[in-house]
């Protein structure tokens, strides 16, 4: 089996590629990324390639499966830059798998695709995937939903699957995720539990985690399986400030959502960090899902809790972890972050 996995380098594309050479049924993983890494992987071989300009259908012929994860968070000043990637780059790789005849096409979703849902409740897959408005990455999810059902429709042929975990963490991917989110001004040494003083108690700011090794072979599973359509993946338990507090021994304090979303909206205007406030918004606005689907038809279980990953993504932050590979590299911030500050916060 030959799998050929679009974003192999970030986050979750690192978790993929590994749990994929862990199955003895791949014989092939093509690692496809805009900067290949040096490093060599059994199986693997890497090519460089970018989904809004390159023709991708030389790279997918052959594959039984192609696995789609490209997309920007950053640059979130330039909405041209990010729409060109996550939108009409899914639709050019969508196209190209069809044209290959590639079998089997998993998609990278995410909870950030779901409409304003209940934080008292899970929901399942059915519940209706029209984003958050005011974020762009949630608009951004749904509208590649709908493309995807388009080409579902067309293509009954083909078994598509669509993969919707939380927030993804992970202790390698620690210096990017401060990079997309956080920015250089953060003081990361005091990202541990007892020097953080406060956590905001905000009515909806309940969330799901999971971690980045469990989403990866979520993604084995379904490269290699039979099951078709979309899947929810989340670990226990739900973080909300309660649990936030025990975890960081901090003490929720009651913050007004307007007041919180202004600070955001100013520190994002001023350039002090990359988030737009719209991350807030879908952090108050999706809903709790539920897993059970992941669990009974593609036999997923996360094996690490969301507390224990979101406590090892902040491990890692304090210690600038990272991987070797163009994204998750802890030197791609530069000598004490200038080159952060330089290219302009949430710019490039």
């Amino acid at each position: 089996m030959r799998v050929v996995v679009l974003g192999a380098t970030g986050n979750v594309g690192t978790s993929v590629v590994a749990a994929l050479s862990e199955e003895p049924r791949v014989e092939e993983i093509v690692g496809v990324a805009r900067r290949a890494p040096s490093a060599a992987l059994p199986r693997v071989r890497w090519e460089t390639a970018d989904v809004v300009r390159d023709d991708l259908v030389p790279l997918f012929r052959d594959a039984a499966a192609v696995v789609h994860l490209a997309w920007l968070i950053q640059p979130s000043r330039d909405r041209a830059a990010t729409r060109a990637v996550n939108v009409d780059g899914s639709a050019r790789v969508f196209r190209a798998v069809a044209e290959a005849g590639v079998p089997a096409l998993v998609y990278a979703s995410s909870v950030g695709a779901y409409s304003p849902g209940p934080k008292d409740r899970r929901v399942d897959e059915t519940w209706p995937t029209e984003g958050i408005h005011s974020s762009f990455y949630s608009r951004d999810k749904a509208e590649v939903e709908r493309i995807l059902d388009r080409f579902e429709a067309e293509h009954p042929e083909l078994r598509v699957v669509r993969l919707r975990p939380g927030l993804i963490f992970k202790r390698d991917a620690a210096s990017e995720i401060r990079r997309l989110f956080a920015g250089p001004l953060l003081p990361t040494s005091l990202l541990r539990p007892g020097l953080i003083p406060l956590v905001p108690d905000l009515e909806r700011l309940r969330f799901q985690a999971v971690h980045s090794l469990d989403v990866g072979d979520a993604y084995r599973l379904a490269v290699t399986g039979t099951a078709r359509g979309a899947f929810n993946l989340a670990a226990e338990p739900v973080l909300d400030p309660v649990e936030l507090g025990r975890l960081l021994g901090a003490r929720p304090v009651r913050v007004p959502v307007a007041a919180l979303r202004g600070l955001a909206a100013l520190t994002w205007r001023l350039r002090l960090q990359p988030a737009p406030p719209g991350w807030l918004d879908l952090a108050l606005g999706v809903p709790l899902m539920d897993t059970g689907r992941a669990e009974s038809q593609l036999g997923w279980r996360p094996r690490r809790g969301a507390g224990e990953t979101l406590l090892e993504l902040l491990d890692g932050m304090r210690h600038g972890a990272g991987l070797q590979t163009p994204p998750l590299t802890p030197r791609g911030a530069g000598r004490l972050r200038l080159r952060e500050l330089f290219t302009g916060v949430g710019s490039r």
